[in-house]
């Protein structure tokens, strides 16, 4: 187990070990590319699949590997390739609506420690977005913590107000600035990171995650791109979930750039990160109250006294008419799979009693 101890893999998930299953082996998903994957025991890098009882029993995305997941593998070929027939407990689970008019869950990352939500301090820079990315983390009851790059193009006071702004939304939260280009903002930053603890980097397209991986491990092993000089927009440089282990064991989970951010049932998240709005909610004079059109609502007179500022207010309200649609449309069509996938099961036996004749 020494060798899963540097993936990651603490008491949590040893007393979460099912015993039944000690003709498996533990492993690591580091990748996914659809229905394949990369997986480490610590020791190498081994192509994966699933085996075909798995993939016709997952109902949805939400049972399929993430990266970050530990799963309960066969090796085979001197552990050249390995068979996934099952997983681990989650300890965390980051996800989002998947992008487009699709009603289902996009997996980002499993048993994530601390999630870091990074942004620029250009244009890139938007409190809204990290408002939305809270409300994803907080859903996954993990750590957040943010980094702001390109510290370089504005003055310290202008970084100082940015710092403020969000402090104001989230007091507690661990702030970092950095360059790229400043070798010692770098080594500060490798302090941060903490050996065999799971990171997880977010944030848009162009924010600078691939020239800081490159950065912290000391080598261009990843592509970069230049952003649009037009609208600050980056091009997508990462293009799948990775998971890299720093010299100090830390490991971190690279994601792709999110242009679109989209929430399924953030009850708890939203709770969490709009907290002044949850708390005055209790004060409302009726129960189910919607914040928007009810008399006696806390929440609004709250932002008619200006304790809570328009543009909180009203990113609330949009996530959160969101997040119910979704969750709405998203049931509908569970329901509609379930019965699709008794009848396919219905069928399936009647074919074989005909068989069986």
């Amino acid at each position: 187990m020494n060798n899963l101890q540097n993936l990651g893999f603490d008491n949590w998930f040893s007393d979460k070990v099912d015993l039944s299953k000690t003709d498996l082996n533990i492993v690591r998903v580091i990748s996914v590319n659809k229905n394949s994957f990369v997986v480490s025991n610590g020791v190498k890098d081994i192509y994966a699949e699933l085996t075909g009882k798995f993939l016709y029993h997952s109902e949805d995305s939400l049972d399929l590997p993430a990266v970050g997941d530990f799963v309960y593998a066969q090796l085979f070929d001197d552990d050249e390739l390995a068979i996934i027939h099952d997983i681990l407990p989650r300890k965390s689970l980051l996800k989002r609506k998947a992008s487009g008019k699709r009603v289902e869950y996009q997996l980002i990352a499993a048993n994530i420690d601390t999630a870091i939500i990074m942004q620029s301090l250009d244009s890139n820079f938007n409190l809204r977005r990290l408002e939305r990315y809270l409300v994803m983390i907080n859903e996954g009851k993990i750590n957040s913590a943010v980094f702001l790059s390109k510290s370089d193009l504005i003055s310290a006071e202008e970084i100082d107000q940015k710092k403020n702004d969000i402090c104001k939304i989230l007091p507690d939260v661990s702030i970092t600035t950095f360059s790229n280009n400043n070798a010692s903002d770098i080594e500060n930053i490798k302090t941060f990171f903490e050996p065999f603890k799971t990171y997880c980097l977010l944030g848009s397209s162009g924010v600078g995650k691939t020239t800081l991986l490159n950065n912290l491990i000391q080598q261009d092993l990843f592509k970069t791109q230049p952003i649009r000089e037009k609208d600050g927009r980056g091009k997508h440089t990462t293009t799948r979930r990775e998971l890299i282990i720093l010299e100090n064991g830390a490991i971190i989970i690279d994601n792709p750039g999110m242009r679109e951010l989209g929430v399924i049932s953030n009850e708890s998240g939203l709770g969490d990160t709009f907290n002044e709005i949850d708390e005055l909610s209790d004060q409302c004079k009726y129960k189910d109250c919607t914040h928007t059109v009810e008399a006696g609502c806390a929440v609004i007179e709250a932002v008619e006294r200006g304790e809570i500022s328009q543009e909180r207010y009203n990113n609330y309200i949009k996530i959160y008419k969101e997040s119910q649609y979704n969750e709405m449309s998203y049931v509908e069509k569970r329901q509609k799979d379930k019965k699709f996938g008794k009848l396919f099961h219905s069928t399936m036996k009647d074919i074989k009693k005909m068989k069986g004749r």
